[in-house]
Parts: structure tokens; sequence; C-alpha cells
């Protein structure tokens, strides 16, 4: 008689299409928990036997036959079965036999055949995935996913492993606080047993956090605990925030928060007794409760300093500490005197400095003594300093910046100072951090700097068409870290209808590998000043620029450094001859008396110096720490130029703590001529060596917008005797031309405003800021008013000279007259041609005055995809007539 044991599963059947596997994996359970399913589905009805006979207790085994397989030996299944030929078997061997077949994850279908001892297993092997495909997924990109999807191609099907990926990919959603996300499993049946894996993924919603309750709490509101918390409610307020959504890792850093909330206010026995996040039935939000005890508040009591090191004087080191008897316990105010301890046995070399707190609570009293301890430990050297993670940068690079050599007696100074040093070179990742480790014996030190290199190279571009400009160009390119030598090469050129330009320079920070550094630029500007008249753009005055300049610097101290420089300038300005000549000389009629002394070639040879001293943490992105230079240029060694210029300029960076960076800084200078004489209608410094304020020094206001400045308005004369200058135009009048100062003053303050996480990873680094600034002091300009033109000849009234500046000549636009003197129409006779009409104007001169000009407004800092975005909205609080203002401005780059 023969005996059968078979395990069919739901899905032996045939796929002709993309079949869901949910169902699949649902009734796949005998799959997963075989003993279960042996006992429901294997063990078939008792067979009554025969009367004539009793039925077997045991039979051997006389063959086993594998059919069925196609990829897997028979041998392979065989291993996996304790069933061997010549042993005896029965029901019960049997039954684990078809679960170890289910234990392979292998097949889908498989039975055992019994013929008195010819054991027959056939079996259905899994199929092999063909290609494992994501659909729906838009929140989360394919390479965040797939690294956790352990199906792959050319793998066996298994629905455990299908289950597992499920549950990984809503894990995955789950972290992201999408709590609604489903994942459905589908199979799609190819041939030769092979299958395609789909899951398609619903993302829903983002889970957020609909309301926080707090239980317990009676000393601070429900509204001070929410504000310590990382973690917001969703509301129109916090819109915009990406704390809204739940985060168990957020929810546990909350704890932390509001236990450090209650220890920094006294509450020493503060605790929270639960966090419960319970997710509503839509799984679309999350209500968080948190049950807190406050217990009583503590005050300090006696604050002592004991000290095994010889070099620690507990008296003085008392006076130091920052806690006072009577003072309300503050348990950060604890943590920063250990830090700050520490910090001083650095100082004295002692690296590894054992300090311990030991806390004496009175709770009748409600006072907290506290005596640090300061136990003995050797004095620190330095055995060796390791360099890790600069594939582009030489070690010298970084070693040069150290400022403890191996050999040295460890210094906590010396190591902050190399980290701060690191840091403003601006090569490797932001707040690098050199980590200390023991090093062979007690009293050695290892330092580790592991540095992560980033972009030093910095491109911008930008290119755009007007009807004013035509075709404009500009681009620059600067690496900062040339050939990973820490070398600056930089090059730059700007092209358009009215300014081209080009420069290269080249710096060595290190000239022989000593710390001097040297560079040199040799640069080629020329620019074109405009105005407008009505909306035509016209150039005023031109101004070719060439020349070199050389530099060098030289560290004093660790802070203090000398800088010294020479430049050579050849200089030539001029005027369109067609439009502000009369004849063969400039004619201040058109071009104003300013812009005719302005004109010639001039040689300027300047030497100057910097004494700079700067002890900021970080000299590209400053938390703390002060910066003063001063620095004077003279002109005169050699060439027609003879000048003083002498500037002042200082900063201070305030760390507010929680990321808010306070800057002060401010800057102010004086030209003082030497040499020659002034002419009663010209400053004795010349147009070009003035010193201009405006965008982007100054926001809120254009370029060259601050300071002196001449408008020439039109005039309207047809009343002659009331001839009205038209200052309310729309335009800013005929000529609108910036004339500088010789003394300039700017301040400025600025707030640096964390966001965060989601904003901070996008590189957003937004500021509000107030600027404040003038230039002054130049010598009025002689002004030109032609309001009525007379014709001599025949004593009628005109509005407008023709004027051919070729050949000197002058002739009227004229307006006959009736009877009675007045005109008897509107039209003028046309110029002849050649002539050019001169309307009657009046000029004014503004802005020369030290009252400050105020600007506040917002920016914010983006690094964008396509490089660094600085985008600035700013208005201005206070001006003088005659300023341009101007409210929006910002810039683009790129680095690579």
């Amino acid at each position: 008689m023969g005996y059968f044991f078979g395990m069919n599963s739901v899905a032996s059947h045939k796929f002709s299409a993309r079949t869901q596997l949910s169902a699949i994996l649902m009734a796949g359970t005998m799959l997963a928990w075989p003993a279960a399913l042996m006992a429901q589905q294997v063990a078939p009805p008792a067979v009554p036997a025969p009367a004539q006979e009793a039925a077997p207790t045991a039979t051997t085994v006389r063959s086993i036959t594998v059919v069925g397989n196609q990829r897997l030996e028979a041998q392979t299944i065989m291993s996996y079965l304790r069933l061997r030929v010549g042993q005896t078997y029965d029901r019960a061997t049997l039954d684990q036999a078809l679960k170890d077949l289910a234990a392979t994850e292998l097949f889908k279908d498989f039975q055992i055949s019994d013929e008195n001892g010819a054991l027959t297993i056939q079996v259905t092997e899994n199929p092999v995935i063909n290609r494992v495909i994501l659909e729906g997924n838009k929140r989360l990109k394919e390479d965040k996913i797939r690294p956790e999807i352990k199906l792959s191609p050319r793998q066996i099907f298994t629905r455990s492993k299908v289950r597992a990926d499920v549950a990984r990919i809503i894990e995955l959603y789950k972290r992201q606080g999408r709590f609604a996300a489903t994942v459905e499993p589908k199979m799609v049946s190819l041939d030769q047993n092979r299958v395609d894996v789909v899951f398609e993924i619903n993302e829903g919603p983002k889970s957020k956090v609909r309301q926080i309750n707090i239980i317990g709490n009676e000393q601070y509101s429900d509204g001070d605990l929410k504000d310590e918390m990382a973690t917001k409610e969703s509301g129109l307020l916090t819109i915009l925030s990406s704390n809204t959504s739940y985060d168990p890792d957020r929810l546990a850093y909350d704890q932390q928060k509001l236990r450090l909330f209650y220890l920094q206010n006294g509450y020493a026995d503060f605790r929270v007794i639960s966090a419960v996040a319970e997710l509503t039935s839509n799984k679309q939000d999350f209500i968080i409760t948190y049950v807190v005890e406050e217990g009583e508040r503590y005050k300090f009591a006696d604050v002592d300093v004991k000290s095994e090191i010889r070099d620690f004087r507990p008296e003085a080191l008392k006076t130091l500490l920052p806690m006072k008897t009577g003072d309300w316990y503050d348990a950060k105010l604890v943590e920063d005197t250990v830090e700050s301890l520490s910090e001083t046995a650095g100082l004295f070399g002692y690296a590894f400095a054992d300090i311990n707190p030991e806390f004496r609570r009175d709770p009748e009293a409600r006072t907290m003594s506290i005596t640090f301890n300061v136990a003995e430990s050797p004095r620190t050297y330095v055995e060796r300093i390791d360099v890790n993670g600069n594939t582009l940068t030489h070690d010298k690079v970084v070693r040069r910046e150290f400022r403890l050599n191996e050999g040295d007696a460890f210094n906590s100074f010396g190591v902050k100072r190399t980290e701060n040093r690191l840091n403003s070179l601006g090569f490797f990742q932001e707040n690098l951090e050199i980590e200390r480790k023991e090093g062979s014996a007690p009293d050695r030190i290892i330092l580790e700097t592991n540095v992560e290199e980033k972009p030093t190279g910095e491109l911008s571009l930008s290119a755009g068409f007007s009807s004013i400009e035509n075709f404009l160009l500009q681009g620059s390119i600067r690496q900062r870290n040339f050939r990973g030598l820490g070398q600056q090469l930089q090059a730059s050129v700007n092209y358009s209808s009215y300014s081209k330009s080009v420069e290269l320079g080249f710096t060595e920070p290190y000239l022989f590998d000593r710390n001097i550094s040297i560079g040199g630029s040799v640069y080629r500007r020329d620019l074109n000043s405009f105005n407008f008249i009505d909306s035509d753009r016209r150039t005023t005055f031109e101004q070719v620029t060439t020349g070199f300049q050389l530099n060098t610097g030289v560290p004093l101290t660790e802070f203090l450094s000398l800088f010294g420089r020479y430049s050579i300038n050849f200089d030539d300005v001029t005027l369109d001859r067609g439009i502000y000549y009369f004849g063969n000389e400039c004619d201040p009629l058109v071009a104003g008396r300013y812009l005719c002394d302005a004109i010639g070639k001039r040689t300027t040879s300047l030497v100057g110096y910097t004494l700079a001293y700067d002890d900021r943490d970080n000299r590209l992105r400053p938390t703390r720490g002060q910066s003063l230079s001063f620095s004077q240029d003279f002109a005169g060694l050699g060439g027609s130029v003879k000048y003083v210029r002498t500037r002042l300029a200082g900063s201070k960076h305030y760390n507010l703590g929680s990321r808010f960076i306070l800057n002060f800084s401010a800057e102010g200078g004086y030209i003082y001529p030497f040499g020659g004489r002034p002419t009663p209608t010209s400053d004795k410094v010349r147009l070009t060596d003035r010193f201009f304020l405006g965008e982007p020094q100054m926001r809120g206001f254009d370029i060259r917008g601050v300071g002196p400045r001449v408008i020439r308005y039109s005039v309207d004369n047809t009343d002659p005797a009331n001839p009205i200058v038209l200052t309310d135009n729309t335009d800013r009048g005929q000529i609108d031309d910036a004339l500088g100062g010789r003394a300039y003053y700017q301040g400025r303050i600025e707030l640096d405003i964390p966001l965060g996480t989601g904003a901070k990873e996008l590189g957003l680094r937004p500021s509000i800021f107030l600027d404040v600034g003038s230039v002054f002091s130049v010598r009025r300009p002689e002004l030109t008013t032609l309001a009525n033109f007379m014709d001599p000849n025949d004593n009628n009234l005109t509005k407008s000279l023709c004027r051919n500046s070729a050949s000197g000549t002058t002739q009227f636009a004229t307006r006959p007259l009736d009877q009675n003197g007045q005109p008897t129409g509107t039209a003028y006779t046309a110029c002849p041609t050649g002539f050019a009409r001169l309307d009657p104007f009046e000029e004014r001169f503004f802005g020369d005055t030290w009252m400050p000009r105020v600007a506040v407004g917002a920016g914010v800092n983006w690094n964008s995809p396509f490089g660094p975005f600085r985008i600035d909205f700013a208005y201005a609080l206070r001006k003088e007539e005659g300023d341009d203002t101007k409210r929006f401005s910002f810039n683009v780059g790129t680095q690579f």
C-alpha cells in the first residue's frame, strides 16, 4: 500500500500576468511556520488497515528518487533531508523531511510519495528573480531604498525575503515621518521559471504632530516647555518647519531637552515618567503625551575645588568658578565648569586630567553642595601627529598649521588654535576637530586629524542680454588650493558694452616652506561710466587702467601680521569727443566741469602696508573673535599722482548660543593729497581715486548711490520770468554722476539666524542687518545753469541752442513772438545737419555731508545646486537728497 505526503502552496499555480503577492504572503503562512502547517495540512486522515493485517509501524527505505528539479541537483536536495537508503522510517520521519524541505525556502510545491519503501520526492522549484522594480516612490529615491532591499536579480524568490523587504521599505518611510506608507508586492511570471518582483509603493502624507500634551507641570506652562522641544505642533505658524513630523529619535531628544531645561533652573529631581506617541486611526497625525514630575527647586550651597595636581592651586581656581552660594542650581553651569577646568588643565599640559564633581544634596534645606575634584595625572607630551583623509592636499599644508610639534608638551590652547587655523583654510569640512588619543605611555598623547576635503574651486558665470547693455558676460575662476599646496590661483573676465576687464593672480602662502606669503596680479580694466537721458543710456567718461601689483606678508605674532604691497597703474580717462567736446576742448556745458577736469593720462606708483590683528575662530565663517586692521597707501613713488590713503577696519563676532551669531563691523578712511595746487573748480584728489559707497558694501543703495553727486535737471522756460526746474521727473535728470569723497565711514550690525535641520541641509543661512555709512568731503564743483537762451539778432526767446562740436559754431532754435511778446506756438526750428540741440538745464550738487545713511533689511545665503547664491532685501531708513536707493540685490556663483 502506498502513502502520499504533500505540501501544496497556494502559490503553486502558474501566473500569466502581474500577480498580487499580499494574498500569497498571507496564505503562504505554511512556509513561514511549517510546523503549524504540517499539523493542519500535511497529516492526512488515517487510512483504515485491512482487517486481515495490521498497519506496519516502520519501513525500510529501499530507494529515494527526486523528480521535478530543474536547477538544483538531486544530491543537493537530498543533503537537506535526513532520509537515507537502508534506514527505517515512519510517518513522523516523513513529516520531518517535509519540514526540512520547507525550511530551505527553495520550493513553492513539494511532496513525498511512498510505495512500500520506494520514496519519490516531487518538487517544484521557486522561480529565479529577473528584476526588482520600484514603483510609486517619489519622496524617497531609488538610491535610498535599494541598499535596504535584500532581493536581487538571479536570486531564488522566497516569500520571507519579500516580507522582510516590505518591512524594511516601510521602516524607511517611517523614518521620514510617513507612517501611512504602504507597500504592495507583486510579481510578473516569465518564461524559464523567472519572475519580476514589483514593489508598488503608496507613500502617503507625512504624519504630523497634531498635539503635544504635558501632564504634571506646575511651575512652567505648556507653552514654555514646548518652546524647549525640537518637535513642534503642526499649524499655520510652523508650515515651513521640518520639525512637525513625528520622529522617535526626536522624541527621545525632547525628553533630554526637558530634563536639561529643568536642571538649568534648579529642579535637580526632575524626571520624565513617560512619553507616549499615539498614531491616529488615519495614520496621518500623532498625539504625544508627556507625564513629568518636577520635584523641588534647589540652590547652590558650598562650592569648592580640590586638586591633586601640583600646578593647580584650589584657592585661585575657586575664585574663577561661575556659580556662587545662593544661586539657583544649574546643571549646565556645572558641566561647563568641568569643561573649563579641563581646558585649564590642558593649558598646563595635562591632557587627560580627570575632573569629577562631587554632589552633596540637602533635601530639607533644598541646597546642593559641589566639590570639583581634580585627580592627579601626569603631564602629557605629543607623541605623534596623524593626518588622515587628505587625498589632494599635501600633508605639509595641514601640518604647517599645527601650533604643536611632535615632542612638545601638550597644550589645549595650541590644539584649539590649530583647529581654528585649519577651519580658516576652507579646504576641509566645517567644524573640523582634532581627536586626542592615548599614546604608548600614560604621559603620551596622539593628535589625530581626520579631514574631509571639500571643493576649493569657485566658478562664477553669468550671461545676459538687455536693450541697454546688449550682450554681457561675466566670469571668474579661483582655486584656493592649487595643486594641493594651498596656493591660490585666480582669473576673471568681464565683458559688456560698458565694461571690460581681465585679471590674473597668484599667491604662494608659504614661500620656500617658510611662513612668508608672496603673490601678484596683472590686470586690465576698461570702465565706461554712464547716465541716462530719458530712457537712453549714455556713456559719460571712459577709464582704461592697466597695471600690476606685488604683495607679501609675514606674521609678527600668532594673531598679528604685517603685509606689504606695491602696484603701478597706468590710467587714461577720456570723453567722447563727438558729444562732450566743443571744438578741440572739453565742453562743460555738456560734460560738466568736474568731468572735464578728470580727463587725461596719469601714472600711479603706489606702495602700502597693512597691520592686521585677527583672532577669529574661522576667517571664512567666524562665530567668535575680533579683527582689526590699519592700512596706508602712499602714491608718489614716481608717477604723476600723489596722496596718502589711510584706512581703519574692525569687526567683532559673538556666539549668542543656539547657532545665533552677532557681528559688529566698522571701517573708515581718508585720502590726503599732497603736491600741486587745486583749481577753483576741481579737487586735488582726482575722481577715480576717491572713495565711493553703495552696493554691495552698503545694502539699500545702488552702486555708488551714497555721497556727493551732481544731477542735471531739465528746465521749462516757457515763462522766461519764472523758469521751472523739472526735478519731479521719473528719471533722475540728464546727468546723474557720483563724485565720491575724500572721507568715508561705514558700520554694520548683522545677526545670522539658524534654521531647522532641513533648511541647514539645503545650505540656507538667513540674516538680518542694519547698515550705516556716509562718504563726503569733496571740493564743490563749478555748476552750470542755462535756463534762458536769447538770440541777440531778433530778440526772440528761444529754448534750445544748436551746437556743432566739430566746428565750434552755435545757432539758435527759435520760436516767433506775437505783438504782445508771447510765443506764437510750441514748434521750434530744427537744428541744421551736424548740429546737436542743447536744451536748458540746471545742475545741482547734493550729498556732501557726514550725516549717516541708514538701511535695514534681511538676506539669505544659499548653497544652491548652481553654486553660492546671495539675495538681499533692504530699505533705506535715512538718506540725503540725491542718494540713489535700491531695495533688491542678488549674486550667484558655483564651486568645484
